[in-house]
């Protein structure tokens, strides 16, 4: 029994993270808000794998993770973004721009949910990796404008619910020992983020921002092909209407 609840306690460091960095954001502390979203994380990629590691995957398990992820990947985020960037334009555009990217973020889980996926790919861009994006970009508030914020935010929105292909790391399993080892993990790596925030954000932050611009590159060159295949159909329509006249 105590071992089916062990990734469920992950589950849960991770929406309490998640909470937290709301907290620290309305205090003010926005690298450590920023922190907070990424050691949850740290923790959301533990679960499954400690799950699957001690073959107690549950349906209970994912819906307790997708719960989670909407306030830990999506509204933390966004709040911070709203507090660094966007306070300070007009409330309906500053509201709905903040709106958008949790509502998004849960399009995205429910479809997760619902829809089997291909495997060792994610359809559309996680939600941990947008938050994790967001959360880390609204520490550059000082140096980008809010419209470059407004359309970074709007475009991690979209990618969540596109139907790019990201690859997923998440499969990538570990024997049952270093589940011992998971705890000890957390805590060096919240001692290196506790010690160092706003350097150990940033560095973050580059490493999220090339797999999310991985997958806008995909999307462009999507629409690139199809785009080609609509020219090449309305061509071969032309030359079949001009033969049969």
């Amino acid at each position: 029994m105590i071992q089916k609840s062990i990734p469920s306690l992950f589950t849960i460091g991770n929406l309490m993270l998640g909470m937290f960095g709301i907290m620290m954001a309305f205090d003010g502390k926005l690298s450590m808000a920023a922190i907070m979203v990424i050691i949850a994380m740290l923790l959301d990629g533990l679960d499954g794998r400690v799950a699957r590691a001690l073959k107690c995957e549950s349906e209970f398990g994912k819906e307790l993770d997708s719960l989670s992820d909407v306030v830990s990947f999506g509204v933390a985020p966004a709040l911070i973004m709203y507090l660094t960037s966007l306070q300070e334009l007009n409330p309906a555009l500053g509201w709905t721009i903040t709106a958008i990217f949790p509502v998004f973020g849960a399009l995205r889980l429910a479809r997760f949910n619902v829809r089997p996926g291909i495997p060792g790919y994610f359809v559309g861009l996680p939600i941990p990796a947008a938050g994790g994006v967001l959360a880390t970009l609204a520490l550059f508030h000082k140096d980008v404008s809010a419209p470059f914020m407004i359309v970074a935010t709007l475009l991690l929105s979209y990618l969540m619910v596109s139907t790019v292909k990201y690859p997923n790391f998440k499969k990538i399993g570990f024997p049952k020992k270093a589940v011992v080892g998971a705890p000890l993990v957390i805590v060096l790596a919240v001692a290196v983020a506790v010690v160092f925030p706003e350097q150990i954000a940033k560095l973050i932050f580059g490493l999220l921002a090339l797999y999310a611009l991985y997958g806008f590159r995909q999307s462009l060159g999507l629409f690139k092909v199809r785009r080609q295949r609509r020219r090449r159909r309305r061509t071969e329509d032309k030359v079949y209407h001009s033969k049969n006249g």
